[in-house]
């Protein structure tokens, strides 16, 4: 029989369940911390978030996987579009075969043909890796097994970056799989998220094809994605404000993504009075982004109250 307190219980662990998850954009393994401790679940991790974010380096993924928070490497190879030739590729699958084996909890990937379209090859390419390297070996692999870099302009069924003598997977451990705003960028961006059906992917992060999500919402692309992507976990991210917390949960999002950071200015560029060195970067280079824990701890208090 259920009682009160009974179906009360189960009630909560509902909610608790469906409550969409915070996760921060950082760049340092200090920033990761201070998210953590302002209510994130998780952290995206990258580099030159100024420039839209790039793939970490090593010793920045190794410091901030230390911490213990779960970690989602972004993997971008360089800023710009979306649409990669096949060196490109090459590196980005290298890419994510180290950072999983540095121990992070999932990689953030995303590519788009010259057309617009969702390059479903590479995506395709990027979870058979990120699967390989998760998945503990068992076996040498033989000549069949060995996957080769397609040509440029050919496209391949087999993974880039393999290697001989590279183990081949017996269970994966748990790995999540997030596209990034690629989608967003897409000639039509319902089409990729849809597309993103049955390739192996976690979730995906989107403002609904507009520069914010407040314009995505307003749109009511970012609500459609929500409806066409099935299994696929739905991230909104991109210019988040506190006040579109509310309509983003109404909407139905699994998470939302912010970077909740702050302009941090340091030292002069020069030690000369009057002189000013320039290291060939567009933003002041006496400046740097850092995560906000009031920010984080607001982000999380809007999302609990949704």
């Amino acid at each position: 029989m259920t009682n009160d307190a009974t179906r009360a219980s189960s009630s909560a662990d509902t909610s608790a369940r469906r409550r969409p998850a915070l996760e921060i954009a950082v760049t340092s393994a200090a920033g990761a911390v201070t998210a953590r401790d302002g209510g994130a679940d998780r952290v995206e991790l990258c580099s030159a978030l100024e420039l839209g974010g790039v793939t970490p380096s090593q010793g920045l993924v190794e410091a901030t996987v230390a911490t213990g928070v779960p970690v989602h490497a972004l993997v971008r190879c360089r800023p710009g579009g979306f649409a990669y030739d096949a060196d490109e590729l090459d590196v980005m699958v290298r890419e994510i075969r180290a950072l999983v084996r540095s121990g992070v909890a999932g990689v953030v990937v995303g590519a788009l043909r010259e057309d617009g379209s969702l390059d479903v090859d590479a995506l395709r390419w990027f979870v058979e890796a990120a699967l390989d390297a998760a998945a503990p070996p068992h076996r040498v692999a033989g000549p069949q097994d060995v996957a080769e870099t397609p040509p440029r302009g050919v496209r391949s069924a087999r993974v880039p970056g393999a290697s001989p003598l590279e183990p081949r997977p017996l269970e994966p451990r748990p790995l999540e799989i997030t596209v990034h705003r690629a989608v967003d960028r897409a000639a039509d961006p319902v089409a990729a998220v849809t597309a993103l059906a049955g390739l192996g992917v976690t979730r995906v992060l989107t403002s609904g094809g507009s520069s914010t999500v407040g314009a995505g919402l307003a749109s009511g692309v970012l609500p459609r994605l929500v409806e066409v992507a099935g299994d696929v976990q739905v991230m909104a991210g991109g210019g988040v404000q506190l006040g579109d917390v509310p309509a983003l949960v109404a909407a139905g999002v699994d998470a939302v993504h912010l970077s909740a950071k702050r302009a941090r200015a340091g030292r002069a560029s020069s030690s000369r009075s009057g002189t000013t060195v320039s290291l060939g970067t567009e933003a002041s280079t006496d400046s740097w982004f850092e995560t906000d824990h009031d920010l984080v701890r607001a982000a999380r208090h809007a999302l609990d109250q949704a």
